[in-house]
């Protein structure tokens, strides 16, 4: 019989102060971003080790090779002290790798973060222009970043990345007019109207992968592809296309993102159709109109776009 395993801690709220800022990011029309101060990077982590050395606790309970996920957890605390990078993804490489320099038993890991998101307020600066201050509003519900990396150890015993996937997801967009559904297939169980000019609700999140991992991990800055540029980049395209669905903002989402950045190799959505359910509509201007929250279920669109 052929076991594998893997255990870990989740969840591991982390919050580092002044970290190193994020500086020289290209610029692109869709978004003000060029960086980030890194002020606070405050993630919640996970760690999963995977691999043959824990295998006796499951067949014997034999926890020689265990190590305890309260320890993964104070791990993580305390080595993210040392980290002097300015990404997550960055972050996660280096907890990968500490974890496999300060357990040889350990073969392979999977670390994954999902950023903890806080603004910085803007108050008033010299000629009255508003700046950035020290003080970050929580945005609990709003898109954030995440990060995923596995690693492990070539034959020489150094440690290497095996995968790295970076995102931004929550994102959620809505528009009340410049999007349609019609001419779709229809048969006896079609209830639903076409609708040339509809309002728009939807989540969405975006997902993708490197060419050249490292772009990200050490990072460079004029390659990196930041997270809150692509929620910017997504927000724009919605607002200047015309889509006749989902489907199709997403495509247009992703052809742009393929042609701002080129170091991109692999990008995939997940969104989901809220829009909310007409309720009523003015007589004299058919602008103006009533919605209602939309009854469950909702519909689920996936897409994956990769270079040839």
């Amino acid at each position: 019989m052929r076991l594998e395993t893997h255990y870990g801690k989740a969840e591991v709220s982390t919050y580092r102060t002044y970290g190193t800022p994020l500086t020289g990011l290209r610029r692109i029309p869709e978004s003000a971003i060029t960086g980030r101060p890194n002020t606070l990077m405050a993630a919640s982590i996970d760690v999963q080790v995977m691999g043959d050395a824990f295998i006796a606790a499951y067949t014997e309970g034999d926890n020689r090779n265990v190590v305890a996920t309260d320890t993964m957890k104070n791990f993580i605390h305390r080595e993210s002290l040392a980290f002097r990078g300015s990404t997550l993804e960055g972050w996660l490489w280096f907890l990968g790798s500490r974890f496999l320099d300060t357990y040889p038993h350990m073969e392979r890991l999977r670390v994954s973060g999902e950023e903890l998101r806080f603004d910085a307020q803007l108050v008033p600066g010299p000629g009255g222009v508003f700046v950035p201050s020290e003080v970050l509003s929580h945005r609990r519900h709003d898109d954030r970043a995440i990060a995923m990396l596995e690693v492990d150890r070539d034959d020489d015993g150094q440690v290497r990345l095996l995968d790295l996937r970076a995102g931004r997801v929550g994102l959620e967009l809505i528009k009340v007019t410049g999007s349609a559904f019609a001419a779709f297939a229809r048969d006896d169980y079609t209830t639903l109207p076409e609708r040339r000019d509809r309002m728009l609700f939807t989540f969405i999140d975006i997902s993708w992968r490197y060419a050249e991992p490292a772009v990200a991990i050490e990072p460079d800055p004029a390659r990196y592809v930041d997270p809150q540029q692509v929620a910017d980049l997504a927000a724009v395209v919605f607002h200047e296309f015309v889509s006749l669905s989902i489907q199709h903002l997403v495509h247009e989402i992703g052809q742009r993102m393929l042609e701002r950045y080129p170091e991109l190799v692999e990008i995939t959505f997940e969104a989901q159709n809220r829009t909310f359910d007409p309720s009523g509509e003015d007589e004299q201007d058919t602008r103006v109109k009533v919605h209602t929250d939309p009854r469950p279920p909702y519909g689920r669109i996936g897409l994956t776009m990769r270079r040839e």
